[in-house]
C-alpha cells in the first residue's frame, strides 16, 4: 500500500489512496535497535527512512518527550534504497528496532507471518479505534486473522492537479476584477487561457507544457480531465484501478470522455498552445521550465511543491478535476485501511513503544504533519488550512474532499488478490504518445483495441486464478451502486 504522500505516482497505480509504507531517502545511520532502560527512564528505538518529513518527526519527538519525561526516543534514519534490506537484516540478527516505519517489502502479510510485528489488540480498544474514520481497519490490509498490526496514517488525497503560473496568467490578462488570477474550472476555460497566453506573449510563452520523455505524463493529463468529466476509471496503465467499477470493465472506447480529452489535447497541439519539445524533455525539466514561466499550465502532483519551495518559487496556483461544466463528475479513489508504522515483536517495553506509536499517529500530530506541508492526514479534522503557511500547499489541503474511498474487489472477495494481470502492450501511454505524434491516425480504433485487450486480459486472469484453486468471478469487479461522487464502503462477502 503506497501513501499518496510518500509516492509520486501512487494513485495512478494499484496502490491507490491508502496510507502506506513507502520509503524515502535519508542518511545511513548506526543500527542500534534494542530498547534499554537507565536512570529510571526507558529508551524506545525507532527507525524510519524519512528525509523531508524528518523535521516533523524531530519536533514530535521533542513534544512527546516533554509530555512523557520517562521515555526517550532514539531515532535512526536509514538510507531509503537500502531500508527494506536493513530492516530484514535487523530481524535476522536479532537487532530489530522497537518501532519502525514499515518497509515496502516484503509484503505486510509476510512481515506478519515472519513474526516481525506485535499485534496492537492489547491497546486497540473500541475507544481507540473510534478516533479513526470508518473502515480504517481492514482484514487483509492492516489486520490479519482478526489481529490489528498497524493503523492508517495519511488520508485520501488527489493525486493530480493542474498547476497555474500566476505571473504568466497575469501577463496574459487572465485575472479577476480584484487582480487575483482567474483559475480555470472548465475545459473551455483552460483552452481560452492557453489561447490568451499565446496571443498576449506573441507566441513566446505557451499555454501548456509537460515532460513525456519517460512516456508517463500524457496519461496524467488524460486521467485528470476524464475524471472531471465523470469517468471514475481514470487512466492508470496498470492494475485494476483503471477499470470503471460501475461495470467492472475498461471503458476506453465505450466511454466517450477518453476520445474527447484526446481530441482536446490534439486541438491544443494544432493551435500551438503546447510547448513543442514536451515529448522529448523530462518531467523534471518541465517543472523547471514552468517555474521560469515558459508555459502557463502543467499537470502534476503535490510532489512538485517541495522543489519549487526550495527554489523560492511560490508564484503559482492549483486546481483539480477541470470538467466540461466546471463541476467535477468523478473523483480520485483508493482503498480504505492503510499502514505506515508498526511495533516490533522484539520490543522490550511494548507499552512505552505503543505510547510513541499512538502519539505519532494521533490527531494533533496529524495536524502538525499537515501544517508542515508534508501531506494529508487520515483525520479529516487535521486537514485544516489555517495553520498551513504555504499558500499553494493550503490550496492542495483544501482539495481533500476530491479524494475518497472507492470500491475494492479484494475486500469483498479476498481471492481477488490471487489474480495476476498480464501487462498489455501497447498500453494507454503508448496510445496517447502515438496519437500525439501522429503515428496513430485512428484514435477510436486504438482505444477500442486497448479496451478489448484489457478486458480479455481480465477474463484470462480470472480463468487462470480459478484453475489454481481461487474462486473469482467477473461480478467481483462490478459495483452497480457506486456513485462516483461519493465514498464507497466495500463490505466483505457474506
Amino acid at each position: 500500500m503506497s501513501s499518496p504522500t510518500f509516492s509520486r505516482r501512487s494513485l495512478l497505480r494499484a496502490a491507490g489512496l491508502g496510507a502506506g509504507a513507502a520509503a524515502l531517502g535519508g542518511g545511513l545511520a548506526a543500527c542500534s535497535s534494542s530498547s534499554s532502560s537507565s536512570g529510571g527512564g526507558i529508551t524506545v528505538n525507532y527507525w524510519d527512512s524519512f528525509v523531508s518529513q524528518a523535521p516533523w518527526v524531530d519536533n514530535e519527538i521533542k513534544l512527546f518527550e516533554k509530555a512523557n519525561p520517562k521515555i526517550k526516543i532514539k531515532k535512526t534514519t536509514q538510507v531509503a534504497d537500502q531500508y527494506p534490506n536493513l530492516v530484514s537484516l535487523a530481524f535476522r540478527s536479532d537487532n530489530a528496532p522497537d518501532m519502525f516505519q514499515l518497509p515496502k517489502s516484503p509484503p505486510l502479510t509476510q512481515q506478519v507471518t515472519q513474526n516481525w510485528l506485535t499485534p496492537l489488540d492489547k491497546w486497540a480498544t473500541d475507544s481507540w479505534k473510534s478516533r479513526y474514520p470508518e473502515n480504517s481497519f481492514i482484514e487483509g490490509n492492516n489486520e490479519f486473522d482478526g489481529k490489528i498490526y498497524s493503523a492508517p496514517f495519511a488520508g485520501p488525497a488527489p493525486s493530480l492537479q493542474l498547476y497555474i503560473h500566476n505571473g504568466v496568467f497575469k501577463n496574459a490578462g487572465l485575472t479577476n476584477p480584484d487582480g487575483s488570477v482567474a483559475i480555470p474550472k472548465t475545459w473551455d476555460d483552460v483552452s481560452r487561457a492557453a489561447a490568451a497566453i499565446k496571443s498576449k506573449s506573441n507566441g513566446k510563452v505557451y499555454g501548456f507544457g509537460f515532460g513525456n520523455s519517460q512516456n508517463t505524463t500524457l496519461a496524467w493529463w488524460l486521467d485528470l480531465f476524464v475524471r472531471g468529466a465523470g469517468s471514475p476509471g481514470g487512466a492508470a496503465s496498470a492494475g485494476i484501478d483503471s477499470l470503471d467499477s460501475r461495470v467492472g470493465k475498461w471503458t476506453y472506447s465505450s466511454d466517450r470522455n477518453y476520445a474527447d480529452v484526446i481530441a482536446l489535447l490534439l486541438n491544443w497541439k494544432k493551435n500551438g498552445y503546447i510547448y513543442p519539445n514536451s515529448m522529448s524533455i523530462s518531467d523534471e525539466q518541465a517543472r523547471a521550465y514552468f517555474e521560469r514561466g515558459q508555459f502557463g499550465m502543467t499537470v502534476g502532483g503535490v510532489w512538485n511543491q517541495p522543489e519549487w519551495t526550495e527554489h523560492k518559487f511560490t508564484d503559482y496556483s492549483l486546481m483539480t478535476l477541470p470538467s466540461p461544466t466546471g463541476t467535477p463528475q468523478a473523483l480520485f479513489y483508493g482503498p480504505p485501511g492503510g499502514y505506515l508504522f508498526a511495533i516490533s515483536s522484539k520490543a522490550k517495553h511494548p507499552d512505552e513503544t505503543f505510547a510513541w506509536f499512538d502519539w505519532l499517529g494521533g490527531v494533533d500530530s496529524g495536524k502538525r504533519y499537515v501544517a508542515s506541508g508534508q501531506g494529508l492526514s487520515i483525520y479529516p479534522e487535521s486537514n485544516d488550512t489555517k495553520d498551513v503557511t504555504s499558500k499553494p500547499f493550503a490550496q492542495y489541503v483544501a482539495m481533500a474532499n476530491t479524494a475518497v474511498y472507492g470500491p475494492q474487489p479484494t475486500i469483498r472477495n479476498p481471492d481477488v488478490a490471487k489474480l495476476t494481470l498480464d501487462t498489455v502492450k501497447p498500453d494507454i501511454n503508448d496510445v496517447l504518445a502515438g496519437a500525439y505524434t501522429g503515428q496513430i491516425k485512428n484514435v477510436a480504433s486504438a482505444l477500442s483495441d486497448l479496451e478489448g485487450h484489457r478486458n480479455a486480459g481480465l477474463s484470462d486472469a480470472i480463468k487462470k486464478a480459478n484453475s489454481s484453486g481461487a474462486k473469482v468471478n467477473a461480478s467481483d469487479f462490478v459495483f452497480p451502486d457506486f456513485d462516483p461522487l461519493k465514498a464507497y464502503t466495500t463490505k466483505p462477502a457474506s
